[in-house]
């Protein structure tokens, strides 16, 4: 396992997924990508402990959504970032204590920025910053 913070990548927009991935490597992160809900409960259930944050699609196909998603990856890595992604204005249920909801589209250096700041308000260790991500 590097050294590069890792993080947990749920959506299911194939394209999206694979240029999210893209650009979170290239800022420096590790990404792992899950496609749906029951991907992401696979992966925490065996790697949860690896995943340095989680950016998740709310609205997922299948059973589960982001926010059980969420709420599983907290059981794991209890005050970790948690970033919300919807194309919604609205979030339709209460997001995790201490987590961020973001309104599709945006840039992912701009969540890993987030990401960075929440990790650094809690005391966590902060991940690399990299100036080469872009959208």
């Amino acid at each position: 396992m590097s050294g590069a913070p890792r993080v947990l990548i749920v959506e299911d927009n194939f394209l999206l997924l694979d240029m999210l991935t893209i650009q979170c490597e290239r800022a420096g992160l590790t990404a792992v990508a899950a496609s749906s809900g029951e991907d992401a409960l696979t992966l925490l259930r065996t790697r949860g402990a690896d995943f340095d944050w989680l950016l998740t699609d709310i609205n997922l196909p299948g059973m589960i959504d982001g926010w059980t998603v969420a709420l599983a990856f907290r059981e794991v890595r209890p005050g970790r970032p948690v970033i919300y992604a919807s194309t919604n204005a609205y979030f339709d249920r209460r997001p995790l204590r201490g987590s961020l909801s973001v309104r599709k589209p945006f840039q992912i250096r701009e969540i890993a920025a987030l990401a960075r700041m929440m990790a650094a308000e809690r005391g966590l260790p902060p991940a690399p910053v990299s100036h080469h991500a872009s959208a």
